[in-house]
């Protein structure tokens, strides 16, 4: 009895391990490929619980989604002679296990070659166009021709190129700084040219104000001088009129005004004679001289007889 029940568990055991190396599973997002000692024998697409033969046939699993690749930054030169640093990236999907198989054999060595017909496809592609094109509306087209040209040769593969775009395109870190530097050196030109227009425009301005105030100057000089003749005329003309009306009172107020400008507030002192015809309308200290002579048509004062003092003080 014993004896049956150790066979039965071994022969269970055996079942197991036959139906375990027999049976896998294909699930929605994988594709599998059959091998018989190395040589694909049926490619299957369908998820599900496959079959196999055990220890004879080996199963490869591939992935059937979109899967992503990045390659490295590549170097181009534009059409232009303009040095580029891009940075790709690729999607892409195996369509065909079988030659996908036969010619890269894993996902590693796929993306490998992948990595250099991408590059490839971009230096041929953008080698052809300018700068300018990849920055307007051009770009889109240089984006199909580039997944044009991987896709045609990464259909040898039994791949499919979904989407091939440029994530960054950056101008050399040497290139960066001398255009930065010709860019500096143009806006300094500007600067100074614009600094030099603003000195010969206020130079002008300044000339046109100078001249402008000479001329101001010089005409209200002129009319100064004619409304200061007029003014001397009108007052010479009165003046002649009042000396013909009376000429002592004249005589008098012009020695009066010759008194306040001489005699000032400034302790102002005088060295002259008594007698001199400056004091003529001066009286002596006793009343007893010619005092100023009233504002009417009189016989002109005499000079005051007793002696004044040789020096007159304020």
């Amino acid at each position: 009895m014993n004896r049956t029940l150790l066979f039965a568990g071994i022969g269970i055991l055996a079942a197991g391990i036959v139906a375990s190396a027999s049976l896998f599973t294909v699930n929605e997002a994988q594709q599998a490929l059959v091998l018989q000692f190395g040589e694909p024998m049926r490619v299957i697409r369908e998820p599900g619980l496959k079959a196999k033969i055990p220890f004879i046939q080996e199963v490869r699993i591939l992935d059937r989604r979109v899967l992503d690749l990045d390659p490295p930054v590549e170097q181009v030169i534009l059409a232009d002679q303009k040095r580029l640093d891009v940075d790709a990236f690729a999607r892409y999907r195996i369509l065909d296990p079988l030659r996908f198989y036969q010619s890269a054999g894993t996902e590693a060595v796929a993306e490998t070659r992948l990595n250099a017909i991408v590059n490839s496809a971009l230096r041929r592609v953008l080698g052809s166009v300018t700068l300018l094109a990849i920055l307007s509306d051009e770009r889109p087209r240089v984006m199909n021709d580039i997944r044009g040209q991987v896709n045609s040769e990464a259909q040898r593969f039994g791949i499919e190129i979904v989407d091939v775009r440029i994530r960054r395109a950056d101008l050399p870190e040497e290139t960066s700084q001398s255009i930065f530097a010709r860019m500096r050196s143009e806006r300094e030109r500007e600067a100074a040219e614009a600094r030099a227009q603003g000195q010969e425009q206020s130079q002008q301005i300044r000339a046109r104000a100078e001249r402008e105030r000479t001329v101001i100057l010089a005409e209200a000089q002129r009319d100064s001088q004619v409304l200061r003749g007029e003014g001397d005329n009108q007052a010479i003309k009165l003046i002649g009129e009042a000396t013909s009306v009376d000429p002592q009172f004249y005589s008098f107020y012009r020695t009066l005004e010759a008194y306040r400008k001489s005699l000032n507030k400034d302790d102002t002192t005088m060295v002259l004679s008594p007698s001199g015809e400056f004091f003529r309308y001066f009286g002596d200290a006793s009343g007893g001289g010619q005092g100023a002579p009233a504002p009417t048509s009189t016989p002109a004062p005499q000079r005051p007889t007793s002696p004044a003092p040789a020096t007159a003080s304020q």
